[in-house]
């Protein structure tokens, strides 16, 4: 990981008073309960070191002694009095980069790299070059906070659906490996060797530069950039850039999108070791447990731990005869760990507490139905359910089985807070409105009637997608009427 002197900074004070549109390190990033500090992480992984330093920081700086793991795998922590000693605290372990960069998003990679028994290639090294990269030239500065990139080695646990900039996807063509490229998400027909991405990113960062006003603050994504140019000119015009012709593949490539294998336990490619997903509520750890993981990945593991884009975590390399001990140990903190708990698909953004775009306090809502759910009703297969205070969405951006958008309604003279209510996944952005408003206090039922009727459905595998979206408006409306919920 890249090293930095404190010399290289001159005022991390004066930094932090040039706000972006980003939280990170070196600017104030204001909200309703204070400044946000987002820790970039490059494909998640962190020592038990690392984590121990991480958990100090927020335990001397933060506001209210939580740490929050992001749809991006960065950590973030609330409420932060800046000061320079917070940017030591950090340095020293080398989890602080250069103010000039820090504002692009984090280097995503599956949090299985190099673990996952089904994977064409183990992508930690490439997120490493990159970053090193990246921190290296400080002209990169002039992108995009919402610059991001992707390595995708071709394992059971996918970052492909997830959404970024710049992604490569690896497949096997013959006996070699290479790596599909997709931009903005839709696939090229470019394959490239390990070697060529990193100059593929350097073309592509390049050609955006010379494109837009670097003095903007804000400026257009890369992905709005080169819808608007097309693609065919896009990579046509990144040639130039490029020491070596792109080879172009007359092949379809499947994108892999399954996600459910970051979670429970399962064997990895090193015989005798199994890695275990820890699901994290809504994203949510205090640094008592944050103490606690890093003992135990010391204890049972390699000493470190990974962290997901689904904003839970990863303990790998634990000795497959100690998963059990290492379960009761994570139930012992207060966290779960298998992929049908309904902590496992809830997500939710920061809310009108921490966030004045949001029309609801998410939080509270989701950790509200969580609780009446386990009261009510175990499921059988993984809900993803989603809570967002407004239309940006800003906590997931994947596809949801139930997305609840905050929406507010005025009765005598009172402010009541409530979601519409969208099921499915084949109309965008939210799936179907069922719903137009649900008071919160009904929510919960609303929400357990529609899971019951679920778990009758007559093939035990069909997903609540695929399920729900068999159905009409009007008769999904209609259980609800039966169960009494006008």
């Amino acid at each position: 990981m890249f090293n930095i002197s404190v010399n290289q900074i001159d005022d991390p004070l004066r930094l932090l008073d040039n706000p972006l549109t980003c939280p990170g390190l070196f600017y104030a990033t204001p909200a309703i309960d204070g400044v946000i500090s987002r820790i970039r992480i490059p494909g998640g992984i962190l020592t038990s070191h690392q984590v121990r330093v991480i958990a100090d920081y927020a335990n001397i700086f933060g506001g209210d002694g939580s740490i929050n793991v992001t749809n991006r795998a960065n950590l973030q922590v609330r409420g932060i009095r800046g000061s320079e000693a917070a940017l030591i605290t950090l340095r020293s372990v080398e989890l602080a980069g250069i103010p000039e960069v820090d504002h692009i998003r984090n280097i995503m990679a599956s949090p299985t790299a190099g673990i996952d028994s089904s994977e064409l290639i183990d992508t930690r090294y490439l997120v490493r070059e990159l970053d090193e990269y990246i921190c290296s030239h400080k002209e990169l500065g002039g992108l995009s906070p919402k610059f991001s990139v992707a390595f995708d080695g071709g394992g059971k646990v996918s970052v492909c659906q997830q959404p970024n900039e710049i992604t490569f996807s690896a497949v096997k063509e013959n006996t070699f490996i290479y790596f599909h490229l997709l931009i903005g998400g839709e696939a090229t027909n470019i394959l490239l060797k390990p070697e060529e991405c990193l100059f593929v990113v350097a073309a592509l960062a390049q050609l955006y530069l010379n494109e837009i006003d670097i003095t903007e603050k804000r400026k257009p994504r890369l992905k709005k950039l080169f819808q608007e140019k097309g693609l065919s000119k896009t990579l046509e015009q990144a040639q130039k850039y490029l020491p070596f012709p792109l080879n172009v593949s007359n092949h379809t490539y499947h994108i892999n999108t399954n996600t459910n294998y970051h979670l429970g336990a399962h064997p990895q490619r090193q015989k005798g070791y199994s890695y275990i997903g820890i699901v994290l509520p809504l994203g949510k750890l205090n640094i008592n447990q944050l103490y606690n993981l890093a003992n135990l990945v010391d204890t049972y593991g390699s000493g470190s731990l990974r962290l997901t884009p689904w904003q839970n975590l990863i303990i790998p390399d634990i000795k497959s005869e100690f998963i059990p001990q290492v379960q009761e140990h994570i139930e012992n903190l207060g966290l779960h760990w298998s992929a049908n708990h309904i902590y496992s698909g809830l997500v939710a953004c920061t809310g009108n507490k921490g966030c004045a775009s949001s029309a609801t306090d998410t939080k509270t809502d989701a950790l509200a139905l969580a609780e009446y759910l386990q009261q009510h009703i175990s499921l059988d297969i993984p809900i993803k359910i989603h809570f967002t205070g407004c239309s940006k969405s800003c906590a997931y951006h994947g596809k949801s089985d139930i997305t609840l958008l905050g929406a507010q309604k005025i009765e005598n003279n009172t402010t009541i807070e409530g979601y519409q209510v969208f099921v499915g996944s084949y109309e965008q952005p939210f799936g179907r409105e069922i719903y137009s408003y649900i008071n919160q206090a009904e929510l919960p039922e609303v929400i357990l009637r529609l899971l019951q009727v679920y778990k009758l459905r007559e093939d035990a595998n069909e997903s609540f997608g695929e399920w729900v979206d068999r159905y009409l408006v009007s008769e999904l409306q209609h259980w609800f009427y039966v169960g009494g919920i006008a």
